[in-house]
């Protein structure tokens, strides 16, 4: 534990990094005995061979399966299935009605909607598979609230929800006033807002683990503890590892972050820290806050701050804007990163402060992959049968399902809803290569930072500030703010 100032007292921060997050180590306590999995040590042939055993991956691996039972997967995690950023995120599963005007830009008014439909069947095709093979991943589709909660941001959601209103889809995405905000979620910093219907929450460590068990059970081989070494993309596909190979048909490459690894998809994606904290259970103090719909809510900052209550009435609080990876560095800055865990408490304690005297006993950060547009990207490695997803930009639990679908597609090389999709074929401006990559996500990043803060301190971010913040949107990124 560190320790805080807060009022007269000194607060206890739980220290982040000593070991795998709150999540997971309450999954694989909950976890029925399943069969083991070993690191790769041999040669092995497959149909697809899949990189990467977190949401991706495993969604992949499902819908391959799904699609042919007949089908030999292989699944190679550096890790264990979940231990990145599918066991370690908030849990929110939310759609992109919010991102609509985004998507409308970048896709025409019909394939947007179509886009944002799509990604919404995923989000409920997430509690069908729970319901389906008995995963318990606390599932709970109560809709997703964004607040303003400084004054600067009062108004930020009316575009949107204009603009769906206007395409037809405004029950998708509903204006709220201050008062309907806080009748969900009692707190008085919340003003104005929006409520999104494709909202949800899991557990998602669970869920990263339930997908396990499914695949095991259809014999796709899952080894764990296996790092990818090298990709040689022509048909047929192989991937290396210190131990062993797979040869195979087709490959995925679904690595989150840990693409920044990758030469081909380094300037697709910048890896960028994020913090969770969580507190005590306190069941009786959300019914006091009337916050019992199981909303997940966010304000309206760059850096977003997340939050949603738990099934043993807990609240999960998370915080963007932490550290930058510099050039292919993943290392213990996106996970042990104190300063980083110190902002997430002073947000949860300014957005909540009648919960001033609530615990927080847990905390725990990791990358995540920030992509030029906000939105995930797919593509193929050279002109073989390798393809990627990258780009998820924080929010990547309902999308990835959606990519399983894609990467199924593409696999099989089959025309169908999912790889006719606009996202499934667009190609974004890339980032500069390095070192501009690196030091200007850096700049950029300390300055989103500094503009949330004078925001909330100052009711307005400083001219100079406000300038870098908005560097990307005026290179041709399509990164908030904008």
């Amino acid at each position: 534990m560190s320790n805080r100032v807060r009022g007269s007292r000194i607060e206890q921060i739980p220290e982040p990094g000593a070991r795998r997050s709150w999540w997971l180590r309450e999954a694989l306590a909950a976890e029925p005995e399943s069969p083991a999995t070993s690191p790769l040590d041999r040669d092995v042939t497959a149909d697809v061979v899949i990189a990467g055993g977190g949401y991706s991956g495993l969604w992949t691996a499902y819908h391959l399966t799904e699609r042919d039972p007949g089908l030999k997967v292989v699944v190679l995690e550096q890790d264990i299935c979940g231990g990145g950023a599918s066991g370690r995120n908030g849990g929110l599963v939310t759609g992109w009605w919010d991102e609509l005007s985004r998507v409308v830009e970048l896709f025409g008014e019909d394939g947007g909607i179509d886009t944002c439909r799509a990604l919404g069947s995923s989000i409920r095709a997430i509690g069908t598979f729970c319901e389906r093979h008995g995963v318990d991943a606390w599932y709970r589709r109560g809709g997703y609230v964004m607040t303003a909660a400084v004054p600067a941001h009062e108004g930020a959601a009316n575009e949107v929800v204009e603009l769906a209103r206007r395409l037809g889809v405004g029950d998708e995405l509903l204006p709220l006033t201050a008062q309907q905000v806080r009748a969900r979620c009692g707190s008085p910093v919340f003003g104005a807002g929006a409520l999104m219907r494709d909202g949800a929450t899991v557990q998602p460590a669970r869920l990263a683990r339930g997908l396990r068990r499914v695949l095991l059970e259809r014999q796709v081989q899952i080894f764990e503890g296996t790092k990818v070494e090298r990709l040689r993309s022509r048909d047929p596909c192989v991937i290396e590892t210190a131990a062993g190979s797979v040869r195979a048909g087709s490959a995925v490459i679904a690595v989150n972050a840990w693409g920044a690894h990758w030469r081909e998809l380094q300037r697709l994606t910048v890896a960028r820290g994020s913090y969770v904290t969580l507190t005590e259970p306190i069941p009786a103090r959300l019914e006091e806050l009337g916050w019992t719909g199981g909303e997940c809510i966010t304000d309206l900052r760059t850096a977003v701050h997340y939050l949603r209550t738990t099934a043993d009435g807990r609240i999960a609080f998370g915080g963007g804007g932490a550290a930058i990876g510099i050039g292919r560095s993943i290392g213990r800055t996106f996970t042990h990163d104190r300063a980083a865990v110190r902002r997430t408490v002073e947000g949860f304690r300014r957005l909540l402060p009648m919960l001033a005297d609530v615990r927080i006993v847990d905390a725990w950060g990791g990358p995540i992959d920030v992509g030029p547009f906000h939105l995930p990207c797919f593509g193929r490695l050279g002109r073989g049968r390798a393809y990627y997803v990258t780009g998820y930009t924080g929010n990547g639990v309902g999308p990835s399902e959606l990519a399983g679908r894609v990467l199924t597609g593409l696999c099989l090389g089959q025309e169908d809803r999912w790889t006719s999709l606009p996202i499934a074929r667009y190609e974004p401006r890339r980032f500069p290569p390095e070192p501009f990559r690196s030091s200007g996500g850096w700049l950029v990043n300390r300055a989103v930072v500094q503009r949330d803060r004078q925001e909330e301190r100052l009711g307005a971010a400083k001219p100079s500030t406000d300038f870098v913040a908005r560097l990307p949107s005026r290179l041709g990124y399509r990164l908030p703010p904008e």
